[in-house]
């Protein structure tokens, strides 16, 4: 009999990018949006942006709109309409129900102060106290080990951090939910694909993949790539009092974040058209083009940069 090749099913490609509305955009967050945004439009994607406003007691309201329009002056247009975390508390509860169900949520009340003392990382000191979610923490009980998985950019990884194997807190006592929950939720209802983000978000993956597993969903296809740092360990953010993006140069921070990517500077265009730079690096994006680097050192003395002729590269 003869056999044919059925073409395998490849799910079309959806990336985001989810910035945090604490403070202006920043140039670390712009490298990562518009590396996500050349990812995705490459491989004939969509781009999707949600805005990451849970923690309500460290956003801004009124940084959403700067963001989203700094996002649009640099010519990184998403797809879809935006999502905003601070309206989703329902599908949230929804997805702690789904672990409680599973046995793989219980209730703690150990604070910073005892976790410290006792180990510095969380130690599943309430696992089988059986406590009740009310005025509790809510934690997910870590229960596979996915330490080793392969990255599209790094390749092989091994994490061996412990926060890669501890039980997450998905509830703070407050009654705010917390990052690892809210992040699989969404990009679970979003059929997240592949997922562009910064190296110093690598040692939570083994906590996600076991979060996208408990929830049976498809786990996307991880990405991390280099941040921006103007110290060694100090990435560019917004808790370090980063500078936020000047808009009106947004054709030299492009030009910047490319050079940085890996592009080599007498290749990027000159023009300051910003369709037309975004159009060029589309068409030139390579993941094999970036530093394997954690960080890249990049000065702040002046402010965000406006050129790229003075480049301070550290390992």
């Amino acid at each position: 009999m003869t056999q044919t090749n059925t073409p395998q099913y490849k799910p079309p490609y959806i990336g985001r990018f989810a910035p945090s509305p604490s403070g202006p955009l920043h140039f670390g967050s712009l490298f990562c949006a518009l590396a996500s945004y050349l990812d995705a439009k490459k491989n004939a994607g969509q781009w999707l942006v949600r805005i990451e406003d849970i923690d309500t007691p460290r956003i801004d309201p009124s940084m959403s709109k700067v963001i989203l329009d700094s996002l649009r002056a640099h010519g990184l247009e998403w797809d879809d309409e935006v999502i905003y975390q601070s309206q989703r508390h329902d599908l949230y509860e929804q997805y702690l129900n789904l672990l409680n169900r599973k046995a793989l949520l219980y209730g703690c009340s150990c604070s910073r102060k005892q976790i410290k003392q006792r180990s510095g990382f969380y130690d599943g000191h309430c696992r089988t106290r059986k406590l009740p979610f009310d005025k509790h923490a809510l934690r997910f009980k870590h229960v596979e080990n996915n330490t080793y998985f392969t990255d599209k950019h790094l390749g092989n990884v091994t994490i061996s951090h412990p926060i890669a194997t501890e039980d997450s807190v998905l509830k703070r006592a407050d009654g705010i939910y917390a990052y690892h929950l809210v992040v699989i939720a969404d990009d679970i209802e979003q059929g997240i694909t592949h997922i562009v983000r910064g190296n110093d978000l690598v040692e939570t993956t083994p906590i996600h993949l076991s979060l996208f597993d408990a929830f049976d969903s498809t786990r996307p296809q991880y990405c991390h790539m280099p941040v921006l740092s103007q110290k060694p360990n100090e990435k560019l953010s917004k808790q370090h009092h980063s500078p936020a993006i000047d808009d009106k140069l947004a054709a030299d921070n492009i030009k910047l974040a490319l050079f940085l990517m890996g592009f080599k500077k007498q290749d990027i265009p000159t023009h300051n058209r910003i369709d037309q730079l975004i159009f060029w690096a589309i068409e030139n994006w390579s993941l094999n083009i970036v530093p394997l680097k954690r960080e890249i050192l990049i000065s702040t003395a002046n402010g965000v940069y406006s050129e790229f002729s003075n480049i301070n590269e550290g390992e």
